[in-house]
Parts: structure tokens; sequence; C-alpha cells
């Protein structure tokens, strides 16, 4: 690549680390810089192909900090190994760009950013819950059209969502930090699928219903499903926060989506090809109450045609974690995944990743996913 389209930092060092995208903040670069790395830094905006990473890797480069809709498949983490690469770590917690299998037959840890998404992705699920259910989007246009003549008894009726049912897939961190949002600001009843049952989640919402019976309101409940279509035939909003893996990619094609209500409200800020985008746009052609929300896409940054003109989907650039406060955390995060790798420490254990942002962080790798099979010491 050319290299104006490189920011450099301390270019003395004696560590070659790539970024291949400007990143939030300044702490993750002094953090490089403390360790001795001469940080090169992509400052275009474009997706990198493989064969562009290839000829930045180019020569000598000990670690690299990647993209999520970046390929690091076998030949790109080949380029790394032979480059002396060590270390690669996503700025993301998704790895599905990642060919962690190859990566572990090179011997390269693969690191992640998990544990610090978990409330923004959350409230952005929220957001984009109300957004389609009140139809925000959809009437902001009409008004910046100038199309509001008065207000009107029929004029963008939605769909009210308290004591109504909501439905999660996948129990995770994120799925688990949006039903208690969801339950405890619109008491809604829970149903939820996940690979393993959720027995905090369960319990939480036991005593918040406890806590409302002894109240004098209707107590909300917490149901485990059997499988995911229990949840699609019941709930009335469902939110999908399942990792993309063979059994989950297009989880939700024409068969899932016509076991849902007819104005049931599907969300989406887990990953794009869960959901059969092209499925998706037949069913809400033919359900004009149905309404989604999505904020990931099935071949970002690609859109299936027809989704952009579908009044009853609100669509969002992948913004599920775009708050300062996150992405420069993810930033910090992931330059200490390459730091703990060059300076051998322990593969943290712990579920508490906000250690790392303190003063004090310990000396310990946050995140690498395929630490056991690689025989790493862990912490």
């Amino acid at each position: 690549m050319k290299a104006e389209k490189w920011n450099i930092y301390n270019p003395s060092g004696n560590r070659r680390v790539l970024v291949t995208k400007k990143l939030p903040g300044e702490k993750w670069i002094k953090i490089l810089e403390t360790a001795r790395c001469r940080i090169e830094v992509c400052t275009s905006k474009d997706v990198l192909a493989p064969d562009e990473i290839k000829e930045a890797i180019d020569g000598k480069c000990d670690g690299v900090i990647g993209q999520l809709n970046e390929n690091w498949n076998k030949e790109v983490l080949l380029s790394l190994k032979n480059a002396g690469g060590v270390v690669y770590t996503n700025y993301a917690v998704g790895f599905n760009n990642v060919d962690v299998k190859a990566a572990t037959s090179l011997g390269l840890p693969v690191g992640n950013t998990p544990g610090i998404l978990t409330r923004a992705t959350a409230e952005l699920a929220v957001a984009l819950t109300f957004a389609a259910a009140r139809r925000i989007c959809e009437s902001e246009r009409f008004m910046r059209a100038g199309k509001f003549k008065g207000w009107l008894p029929d004029l963008f009726l939605g769909k009210l969502l308290t004591c109504k049912t909501l439905g999660i897939i996948g129990a995770g961190r994120i799925g688990s930090a949006y039903a208690k949002m969801m339950v405890e600001g619109c008491k809604m009843n829970l149903i939820y699928y996940s690979n393993n049952r959720n027995t905090e989640l369960e319990k939480y919402i036991g005593s918040y219903g406890e806590f409302l019976k002894s109240s004098g309101y209707q107590p909300v409940t917490c149901t485990y499903a059997r499988n995911p279509g229990e949840v699609f035939k019941k709930a009335d909003c469902i939110s999908l926060h399942t990792a993309l893996n063979k059994s989950s990619h297009h989880l939700i094609d024409a068969r899932a989506l016509n076991l849902m209500k007819k104005n049931a409200v599907l969300i989406n800020t887990s990953r794009g090809p869960v959901i059969d985008e092209s499925a998706l746009v037949a069913h809400c052609l033919d359900n004009p109450d149905f309404r989604a929300g999505l904020d990931v896409f099935e071949d970002e940054p690609k859109l299936t045609p027809g989704l952009t003109e579908l009044e009853n989907v609100v669509i969002i650039p992948h913004i599920g974690s775009a708050t300062q406060w996150t992405r420069e955390s993810m930033a910090v995060l992931a330059a200490y995944n390459l730091i703990g790798v060059f300076m051998k420490y322990p593969v943290w254990q712990k579920p508490d990743m906000e250690v790392f942002l303190g003063k004090k962080p310990p000396e310990a790798t946050p995140s690498i996913l395929n630490a056991e099979e690689l025989g790493l010491k862990l912490y």
C-alpha cells in the first residue's frame, strides 16, 4: 500500500505492530509505545483486501490489530507468521472473519475484545427495538419530507410493548443485559433460547417478578424454550444475540419468519448472516405490520436488494458498540492482547475485563481465543 496511507508512531520502536484502521483514543498508542513498539496505522477507510494486508505485513511484523470486516484467512495469517508475527487480535468481540483453526495450526494466538461491549450493544438493541416498534425512522422521514400537516388519530400507529412477551435468542452477556433492560423497563415476560440455560438470568427475572408482586403489580415470568421455534411463535418482540456458526447461519429463514406473529418486531445486533435477508425482504413486503431493526447485515457493507425500500425495517450501519468509552476500551484491550503475548503473560480467565482499563492492569493477556489449544499459561 502507499506510504501516505499509514501513520507511524514511535518509529524507533523495536517491535513492529500494524493496525489496519485508526482507533479511537490515545491510551492504546501509549500502551504500545511503552512496550517499545513501532505502530503503523492505516488511515484509509476502505476495507483492506487480503492482498493489501499481506503487502502491508511484508518484511518484519510482530503483531497486528485487525478489523472484523477483513478476511484473516490461512494465507494472510501465514504471511504474518512468516514475517515473525507472534499474535493477531481482532478489534471486536466477534471472530468469524478469522480462521482460528488455521491460526492455531500456525501457532498464532488470536485475540478479541469481549466483556466491555455489553452495555453499549444492549442499549443499541433497546434503541432499535423502540425505533422499529414505534416507527420512529419512518415518521422522521415523513417529517423531513414536509408531509406533516397536523396531528391525526391514525398517524404512524405503532406497537405497545409494555406487558408483552420478549423473546431472546442467545442469552449470553449482551442478550441477558438487553433482556433485563426490556423486562425492567416494560414489565415484559421473557422467553429465551440459548445453547446453555442461563440460571442467573432466570433468578434475576424471578426476583424482579417477586418485587413487582409485592408492590401490587402483575409479576413477570421467565421461560426457557426447548428450541428457537417456541420463541418465534410466542414472542411479540424477538432479539437475536447468538454467535455466528453453522447452526445459526440463516437461523431466521422463511420458515422461522412464518412462525412469528404477523406484527412481531425482529431485532438483530448479533451477526448479519443469522438472517436470510432475501427471506426477510419478502416477509416484510407480505406483512406490512411486521417490523425489523438491523444493525448488522448478511453481506456487509452490501445490502440485499429491496431492503432499503422497506418502510417497516430500520437499518443502521453496525454501530452496536459505537460509544466513545466502548470503542476506546476495545482499543486498550486489543493493545494489551499484543503486549501480553509479547511479554508471555498468562491469559486472563475471569469475566471482568474492565480491570485492564485502570491504572494498574494485571500482568495478563485479556483474551486469547485459542489459548488452551496452544497450551498457553492461564491466569
